[in-house]
């Protein structure tokens, strides 16, 4: 049996580090040497070309770290062989990380990742390290590239494989270099230090829409209620909406933090009518009964504890946008969270009639528990554009906060009964029809603290997320796609 060869590509490391890394590729049979990338980037087009020209075996290797790499015993004859079984154009693997802790230094620990499908349009998208290549359609999608990039090729070299290949195999060892919890790396990707990158990714992005037929034109619907066969009553309200918005918040035990939102709710200064839906999926922890006590003294303030016991937060939202008390415009407000002053609800209602549009999104400000801000900061999600918001909105995994629905609509379309995504899945689904409006002053503070329900979670569970929403958007892809 002849066996396939493979060249690899790593970037410059010391001459140590090198050593071991070599050592590793070695092992296998089908290796037949390394090429060090010094003073180059990965990231970079020009790099990419470079390589596409040096490589002469029928696979490649790019290994995207500068620390020593140890393959597993058989790893790269074993991922070849699977290349050649599949005639995949790329293909990576689950691995081991080396984390270094305080108590015992460094541990192994397994790294699974998931299936990259149509909708894994993120430019953060977890390949691992390593990533294997049929020479033949890395040369192909190189050729194909028109534009020079600084940090987006590799980003740009994936969108052009036209099949790859997720090997759900522990094939090699990395060391972890990056030791954040998983919700202080949420928001490296709406950073504003990135903006450059942020601009090179969704120019990628929307030409890959392009490509494959899924690009929107920024031409939009406006929300009609006569439309949806809805009547507006003397008031100007549509029938069935007896205030002009409701602030929804659900809620399951959050003793600590509800009372902070829902007085935050409570305190808007609005020249129209609004009152504060909160969903209580029956929590045990007192919440239910501070609720009570706040509802018994505001009558503004409606509480609502489910019949069912089946429902996430999709669930909730969707019960309490059904209410016979809510408003035409439904706006977002976690259980830990608060507006940033008394306007936020009309700025947002302003905004909904001035930019004739289903949706808003406002910016908030990331703080610790006391309020005081912390990094990265500001998050306005500026990448969102009259002209391409509704194509962007693909590339990136959330849209930002506060998230505001105009209640006709979403009595029709609804949420999914899930408690990550829903709002995002809402969002993809107005976009494709209608605008969304954005406000960049920042009206929400967003609070990260010890209890926080995202502060830190485990890579199965970043994996069901992440699995989740680029489902969301492989169906909103399929249904755009002409």
């Amino acid at each position: 049996m002849i066996m396939s060869s493979i060249e690899c590509f790593v970037p410059s490391m010391s001459g140590e580090d090198i050593s071991v890394t070599v050592e590793s590729f070695s092992r296998s049979d089908s290796f037949t040497g390394v090429t060090i990338l010094s003073g180059v980037s990965l990231r970079a087009t020009e790099t990419l070309r470079s390589i596409a020209e040096a490589v002469s075996e029928k696979y490649l290797l790019l290994y995207t770290k500068d620390q020593p790499l140890d393959m597993g015993m058989f790893a790269l004859d074993r991922i070849l062989a699977i290349a050649e079984d599949t005639k995949a154009d790329m293909l990576y693997a689950d691995h081991y990380q080396l984390v270094n802790t305080e108590d015992s230094g460094p541990v192994r620990k397994k790294h699974p990742l998931i299936d990259c499908q149509k909708g894994a349009l993120r430019d953060d998208f977890d390949f691992g390290s390593i990533l294997v290549f049929r020479s033949s359609a890395f040369r192909r999608a190189v050729k194909a590239m028109t534009e020079d990039y600084s940090w987006g090729a590799l980003y740009d070299l994936r969108l052009r494989m036209k099949k790859i290949v997720h090997v759900n195999e522990y094939l090699y060892t990395e060391i972890e270099t990056d030791n954040r919890k998983s919700g202080e790396k949420q928001f490296d990707y709406v950073d504003p230090r990135n903006r450059d990158v942020q601009i090179e990714m969704e120019k990628i992005c929307t030409e890959h829409l392009k490509r494959i037929g899924a690009y929107l034109e920024p031409v939009f619907k406006e929300p009609d209620a006569e439309a949806l066969g809805v009547v507006r009553g003397e008031d100007g309200l549509p029938e069935g909406c007896p205030v002009t918005a409701s602030v929804v918040i659900p809620v399951y035990n959050r003793v600590r933090t509800v009372r902070d939102a829902v007085e935050s709710a409570l305190a808007q200064k609005c020249d129209f009518t609004f009152n504060v839906i909160v969903v209580d999926n029956h929590s045990t922890d007192g919440t239910t009964e501070l609720l009570e006590e706040i509802a018994s003294e505001d009558s503004r303030l409606v509480h609502i504890v489910p019949a069912k016991y089946d429902l996430g937060i999709g669930g909730c939202w969707n019960l309490a946008v059904h209410n016979e008390h809510c408003g035409e415009y439904a706006v977002q407000l976690d259980s830990d969270d608060v507006y940033s002053g008394p306007d936020t609800l009309s700025k947002i209602v302003t905004a909904f009639r001035e930019q004739k549009c289903a949706m808003v999104v406002g910016t908030y400000q990331m703080t610790d528990f006391n309020m005081n801000p912390i990094p990265p900061g500001i998050i306005d999600h500026k990448e969102w554009t009259e002209t391409n918001g509704r194509n962007n909105a693909l590339r990136i995994n959330g849209l930002g906060a506060p998230r505001a629905f105009w209640t006709p609509l979403l009595r029709r379309i609804n949420l999914p009964n899930t408690s990550y995504g829903e709002d995002y899945a809402l969002g993809l689904r107005i976009s494709r029809e209608y605008r969304i409006g954005r406000i960049y002053d920042v009206l929400y503070c967003c609070r990260r603290w010890e209890g926080n329900s995202d502060a830190a979670l485990d890579i199965e569970k970043v994996n069901a997320n992440n699995l989740y929403k680029d489902r969301i958007r492989t169906w909103e892809l399929e249904a755009r796609m002409k």
